[in-house]
C-alpha cells in the first residue's frame, strides 16, 4: 500500500512534468504502481474541476452586519434600503454540459433567517438569466459575486441565528439546503442590524419595532413602494 508521503511526491513530481516512468526511476518503485497512481490522483483531480460553483448577492447585503474572517467579501455599497433583506443565488454548473442547477434564497438577516427558498431546479442559460433577473428586480443595484464559502456562511449562519430568536426557515429551505455543501459553522458573520434583532416588517404587515413574526412570502423589499416578486413561472 502506498503511503501518504509517496502519493505527496508523486503529485509534486507529476506536476513539475515527470512522466510516469520518470517518476517509478526517481523514486525506486515499479512502474507499474507509478502508472496506478498517476491515474487515481489524475481521477481526484478531474472531480474537484467537474464542477463550477456561481453565487450572486444583492449589492448592499451586508449593511448592518459585522463580517469576520471573509476578507473577500464583496459588497462595495452600503444600502439602508435592502432593510436586511438578502438575496443569495447558487448556481452549479457541471463542465461538458449546459446550463446549471439553481437555488435562491431570500434572507431576512436581522431576524428571521430563511424566509423563503427555491430549488434546485435544472434550469438551461436562457431561463438561468430570467431567473437571475427576477430575483435581484427590487433592487437599485446589480447583483454582485460572492464565493460559495461567504454565501454558505450567510445563509446557514442566518438561519442559526433566527434559530436561537425562535423562529423556524422556510418549510422548502429542507430541500435547498444541500445545495449550499457542507457547512461546520459557526458563522463569523454577527446577524441582527449592528448586533441586535431588528424586524422589517413587509408590504403587507403592520410596521413594529420588535422581532416578531411575519407573513412569509417571496418578496425582495426595497422599499414600501417597490418591491419583487419572484414567480415559480420562470422556466
Amino acid at each position: 500500500m502506498t503511503d501518504q508521503q509517496t502519493i505527496q511526491r508523486v503529485r509534486e513530481l507529476r506536476t513539475g512534468g515527470l512522466s510516469p516512468n520518470e517518476i517509478a526511476r526517481h523514486l525506486g518503485i515499479r512502474p507499474a504502481t507509478i502508472s496506478d497512481l498517476v491515474r487515481k490522483l489524475a481521477t481526484e483531480r478531474d472531480d474537484t474541476e467537474l464542477e463550477r460553483i456561481d453565487c450572486l448577492l444583492n449589492a448592499g447585503w451586508s449593511t448592518g452586519l459585522r463580517i469576520d474572517g471573509h476578507p473577500e467579501s464583496p459588497d462595495p455599497d452600503a444600502d439602508e434600503s435592502t432593510g436586511g433583506l438578502v438575496t443569495a443565488l447558487v448556481a452549479r454548473r457541471r463542465r461538458h454540459r449546459h446550463g446549471a442547477t439553481a437555488c435562491v434564497y431570500l434572507l431576512d438577516v436581522y431576524c428571521l433567517g430563511v424566509k423563503n427558498a427555491m430549488g434546485p431546479d435544472n434550469l438551461g442559460e436562457q431561463a438561468l438569466h430570467r431567473l437571475t433577473n427576477r430575483a435581484f428586480s427590487g433592487y437599485q443595484k446589480p447583483p454582485i459575486a460572492a464565493p460559495i464559502e461567504l454565501v454558505r456562511d450567510l445563509v446557514l449562519g442566518a438561519a442559526e441565528y433566527a434559530h436561537r430568536l425562535g423562529f423556524a426557515p422556510h418549510p422548502d429551505f429542507e430541500q435547498a439546503r444541500a445545495h449550499l455543501g457542507p457547512w461546520t459553522g459557526p458563522s463569523p458573520i454577527t446577524f441582527g442590524r449592528n448586533g441586535k434583532p431588528t424586524y422589517t416588517p413587509g408590504p403587507t404587515t403592520t410596521p413594529t419595532t420588535s422581532c416578531a413574526p411575519s407573513t412569509r412570502q417571496w418578496v425582495a423589499k426595497t422599499s414600501p413602494t417597490q418591491s419583487a416578486s419572484i414567480s415559480a413561472t420562470y422556466r
